[in-house]
């Protein structure tokens, strides 16, 4: 499929998965198990339009805060995501990357995130990252403490930005977020301060290829000015 003026990245908040259990009487585990595979089909179709970059937010730094049983289920999904990918390393196109602060996850998660990490970095098919107990605020402090550490004298914001997750990533086109939030969550609070924003109604169980098409659509008509006139 060809899009005229397809964007380099998008990132997305995915939100809803509890709502959307919620409103078919079902555990909140189910509503993420359907947001996984929502994920998967949004990712495929990226990759079929040619986008380079989409950065999901996946689990937060406040996420922990959440019910026990929902944080395993969680878990376990990303277990089964991580599984699936390296069964598919050899099939995929896909480059996949990790953003957030990895010392607090077990052990196995960790050593398949950087197997995955290491097996796709020459793939050049779309590069999907996952931020995983990702908080904008907390990658900023770990920057900070880096920059610290090395003694950085006259600092920019280009030397800021290689002390980021993100240091090989291009800033986000737009952020969409769904299920009728208005507010960004602590999510790429430095990559986002030019990138356009879209609301969606939809919860993100619910949104498809359709919605995709359709904010990237609101995207090309915007008039991205930065700062000027």
């Amino acid at each position: 499929m060809e899009i005229q003026n397809v964007p380099k990245h998008i990132a997305i908040i995915m939100d809803g998965n509890r709502r959307w259990a919620r409103t078919k009487g079902l555990p909140a585990k189910m509503g993420h198990r359907e947001g996984a595979k929502t994920v998967r089909e949004i990712a495929t179709f990226c990759n079929e339009i040619q986008i380079e970059y989409l950065t999901l937010f996946a689990f937060s730094t406040e996420n922990w805060k959440r019910e026990k049983e929902e944080v395993d289920e969680i878990m376990r999904l990303l277990r089964e995501f991580l599984d699936e990918c390296i069964e598919k390393l050899d099939k995929e196109k896909f480059r996949i990357a990790f953003i957030g602060e990895r010392s607090i996850l077990d052990q196995d998660i960790k050593e398949k995130m950087r197997l995955i990490e290491e097996k796709t970095k020459k793939n050049e098919g779309l590069c999907l990252v996952l931020a995983i107990n990702y908080g904008g605020r907390d990658e900023v402090i770990r920057a900070i403490r880096r920059i610290q550490e090395e003694k950085i004298e006259d600092l920019t914001e280009e030397i800021f930005d290689q002390y980021l997750d993100t240091k090989d990533i291009p800033d986000p086109d737009f952020v969409i977020r769904t299920s009728g939030e208005e507010r960004i969550s602590n999510f790429l609070i430095w990559q986002i301060a030019y990138s356009e924003l879209i609301f969606i109604e939809k919860l993100w169980p619910d949104f498809d290829k359709q919605d995709l098409l359709d904010s990237i659509l609101a995207f090309n008509m915007r008039n991205r000015r930065f700062g000027g006139k």
